[in-house]
């Protein structure tokens, strides 16, 4: 095997008549047996025509992917089957010995309905996806996805915006922050948001001190330091105030929440 071959990526094509959850989370499992592997992983969820199965295989030969599928219905397993060999495109079926084993032991046709796990479990894989979520867009992080967002808070700092975050992702809430700093203008993605999915987070300058100054002390640093001053606190409070004023952002008082 050549220096290339060595440093390409490869793609694995995740294809599912369902939410590709599944197809995904076993793929990851063997993933993490191999050493940090150049892999790109192509989601295709919702494929529920044999013609779109066979368009798939034909973007996954061009690409010399590998194809990793979940599908109930027959038909369009038949057809990935025969797409796959006919393009010689290595494709892995994942559902249909085990649902061919199952019914020869059951004596019973499954319902070939997709997504059925999902939605039996659907409250739990909405929490994980919203903490995966908040995880990844908090404290300004990945602006350019705020779209994706059921709410976003702003504030300063020390406002509580992280801590709400967490709060309302563990029940099933995508929900993002982004700071506020004086002289700042707030990133565009966040100015293009329906102003009524932002909520800003205000606290009094008092308050909001004695945080900053525990803060402070947990790092180590002197109480001098500007970011615990009186002065330069409630100017960032005020500019924020303006802010949320401007861009029609609701706001709530954290200060003793």
């Amino acid at each position: 095997m050549n220096a290339d071959q060595t440093n390409s990526t490869h793609s694995i094509y995740l294809i599912s008549d369902g939410t590709c959850r599944t197809v995904e989370q076993v793929v990851r499992a063997v993933l993490v047996q191999f050493n940090a592997p150049r892999v790109q992983l192509v989601r295709h969820a919702n494929i529920h025509s044999a013609a779109d199965a066979v368009g798939l295989v034909k973007s996954a030969a061009a690409d010399r992917a590998l194809i990793v599928y979940t599908f109930v219905s027959p038909e369009v397993r038949d057809a990935m089957q025969t797409a796959a060999q006919h393009h010689m495109v290595p494709a892995v079926d994942l559902l249909g010995p085990v649902l061919g084993s199952l019914y020869d032991l059951l004596q019973s046709t499954p319902s070939a309905t997709p997504g059925m796990l999902y939605k039996s479990n659907q409250a739990h894989f909405d929490r994980i996806d919203a903490v995966e979520y908040t995880l990844a867009h908090d404290d300004g992080c990945r602006p350019q996805e705020l779209a994706d967002a059921d709410v976003v808070l702003v504030g300063v700092s020390r406002t509580s915006k992280s801590t709400t975050c967490f709060y309302l992702a563990y029940r099933g809430i995508r929900a993002a922050n982004v700071p506020l700093f004086p002289d700042v203008q707030p990133p565009q993605p966040l100015l293009d948001l329906d102003p009524r999915r932002v909520i800003g987070c205000m606290a009094n300058p008092s308050r909001l001190r004695s945080v900053r100054e525990a803060r402070l002390k947990g790092w180590g640093l002197e109480l001098s330091e500007d970011y615990a001053d009186r002065m330069q606190i409630a100017r960032e409070l005020r500019e924020a105030a303006d802010q949320m004023a401007r861009y029609q952002w609701r706001s709530v008082d954290v200060s003793y929440k």
